[in-house]
């Protein structure tokens, strides 16, 4: 079985930060986002990984290089354009090469291992496994119609969702989703879907099951869900970074990356990128910062990366 993980975006809603560090590549308490979709991955016993890249592809194949660091084997498969999630898995056919494999957003961080939910896939194939998490709000994912276990429906973003299962970021596939990609038509917002394509192997007979997901799940899109993931993830104590030096009383929820310079009256809920320098009269609170900033009064609440470049 082998992995591909989507990668491609722009992380446009993390901007002004993923304009100079590729959203993959930023970090969560003080490890690169991509390290984690590597462990869950290696967790599953794949090291055999295919990154779906667009227009980061330089900056991804010059931090991951061929993976050794990361124990795993890395392809860089290059989307074109950004047409949606089934537009970027089909560039992947030759990869894949007649195997398995799990898909996975790049973007997607879970607090439980993946491993009993791909190992059901082996222990009973099927065409597509999903995995599904229960969610307060369904109206803002993609539904999954469940029945004994199968999914007979899909339905993306729906107004009044027939079930609370939302789709979870990771799936599972067999080659037979090889075969709707040439009749696949693009959505109305003019993207090929992953969930349209699934809704084609059921039309088609084909087994559709839903894996069932308990644990923590955070997509680190936006501001706020990054920040909560980072909170996840480092606890309420604050880390620091190798060779970080912070003059502020640190509160909680904070971390500082490696030779980070940081001069404030008080920190909380922050995340300080690697390097950056940051002198404030005032504190630091829901924010993620980079590069040389030096401002009067607090930072709330915001992204920031100064004068950081390449």
């Amino acid at each position: 079985m082998k992995g591909v993980i989507l990668a491609a975006g722009k992380g446009s809603r993390l901007y002004p930060v993923t304009r100079v560090v590729a959203k993959p590549l930023l970090p969560l308490a003080n490890r690169m986002t991509m390290a984690y979709a590597f462990d869950q991955l290696k967790a599953c016993g794949i090291t055999e990984i295919a990154i779906v890249v667009g227009e980061n592809e330089p900056e991804m194949r010059a931090t991951l290089g061929d993976g050794a660091a990361s124990g795993v084997q890395l392809s860089f498969v290059r989307q074109p354009e950004p047409l949606g999630l089934a537009h970027a898995v089909s560039f992947c056919k030759d990869f894949v090469d007649g195997d398995s494999f799990v898909l996975y957003l790049g973007d997607a961080i879970y607090g439980q291992s993946l491993a009993p939910i791909v190992q059901s896939f082996k222990d009973e194939p099927c065409a597509n496994l999903n995995l599904v998490k229960e969610v307060e709000d369904p109206r803002r994912f993609g539904v999954a119609n469940v029945v004994d276990g199968r999914i007979v429906k899909l339905v993306e973003k729906p107004q009044n969702p027939e079930s609370n299962l939302a789709m979870a970021g990771m799936y599972v596939f067999g080659p037979q989703i090889w075969s709707v990609f040439a009749d696949l038509k693009p959505s109305a917002r003019g993207e090929y879907e992953i969930t349209d394509a699934i809704q084609m192997l059921i039309d088609r007979g084909e087994v559709v099951r839903a894996g069932v997901y308990e644990g923590e799940w955070f997509d680190t899109g936006t501001l706020p869900s990054f920040l909560e993931t980072s909170r996840f993830l480092a606890g309420s104590v604050a880390k620091i970074g190798e060779g970080a030096t912070v003059e502020a009383e640190v509160g909680e929820y904070v971390v500082i990356g490696d030779g980070a310079t940081v001069h404030a009256t008080k920190l909380e809920n922050c995340v300080i990128l690697p390097g950056a320098h940051v002198e404030t009269s005032g504190e630091i609170c829901g924010s993620l910062l980079g590069g040389e900033i030096r401002t009067e009064g607090d930072l709330v609440d915001m992204i920031r990366h100064g004068d950081l470049t390449e």
